[in-house]
């Protein structure tokens, strides 16, 4: 059994690597055998590289701007310079802009849009041609709980996690035959750089711990097993799904 859920040889890339749930979904993959390609925006993550390399394994770190064509096209480059291919992508870069919708500026709108469904969409049409080429493929999109709900405060964000959704179910309609599935996450509630604000809010942190049956945050760690399995052969049958690792959020 275990054999279905070994990445050993594998090429994995991770957007958004460089700390929090990117940094966990990095580190979990490697853990189960593969290579890292580690994209960042500005920062490099010394720590992520270094805990993947003392697991034997190779982690290249690739800076880009995913805001941009020319950032994604880096990514793929740069990847296959090194590598020579990708069989796992993991679109985990996300971005996110707290306003109330009347007053939320457009250029937040377009933001967070570019990082959060452009790059996306980019980056797994590009490494899914090679995919295809190579007739093996997992694309692992991250989306959210917002992706079934409205949010507050967040229209872009929003927006941005149920068109992932979309774009996952059309991109696995085309290509399941082809040998590559296309799935994604949808975390709960995480403790990261982006949720700092609600837990530190007392009335706002306490209403949502009521509503999780599991009675937490989730964390990085939580990410390890979904990531693994939906990158590995365990999942070779699964094709457009959404999968929520949320503590229960969603059965309330």
């Amino acid at each position: 059994m275990s054999s279905l859920f070994d990445l050993t040889g594998r090429v994995a890339v991770v957007t958004g690597a460089g700390r929090g749930l990117g940094q966990g979904l990095a580190l979990g993959l490697a853990e189960a055998g593969a290579d890292l390609a580690l994209v960042v925006n500005k920062t490099a993550p010394d720590e992520t590289a270094k805990a993947i390399e003392a697991l034997g394994r190779k982690a290249v770190v690739i800076t880009a701007d995913l805001s941009t064509e020319a950032g994604a096209a880096r990514v793929v480059a740069e990847t296959l310079e090194a590598f020579g291919k990708a069989d796992i992508l993991v679109n985990n870069a996300g971005i996110i802009r707290r306003t109330p919708a009347a007053e939320h500026a457009y250029s937040d709108w377009q933001a967070v849009l570019d990082v959060n469904l452009n790059s996306v969409f980019l980056l797994s049409q590009s490494f899914g041609r090679e995919m295809i080429r190579a007739g093996y493929g997992k694309i692992v999109n991250i989306a959210s709980m917002l992706t079934f709900q409205g949010g507050i405060n967040v229209p872009g964000y929003t927006a941005s996690k149920h068109a992932v959704a979309g774009l996952t179910k059309a991109l696995a309609n085309e290509w399941a035959g082809k040998g590559v599935n296309v799935n994604a996450i949808a975390p709960g509630y995480m403790a990261t750089d982006n949720t700092e604000a609600l837990r530190n809010d007392e009335t706002r942190n306490r209403q949502i711990l009521e509503r999780i049956p599991s009675g937490r945050w989730g964390t990085a760690e939580d990410m390890k097993g979904p990531v693994v399995f939906l990158a590995s052969r365990a999942s070779d049958y699964m094709s457009g799904h959404v999968l929520c690792v949320d503590g229960g959020w969603m059965t309330r």
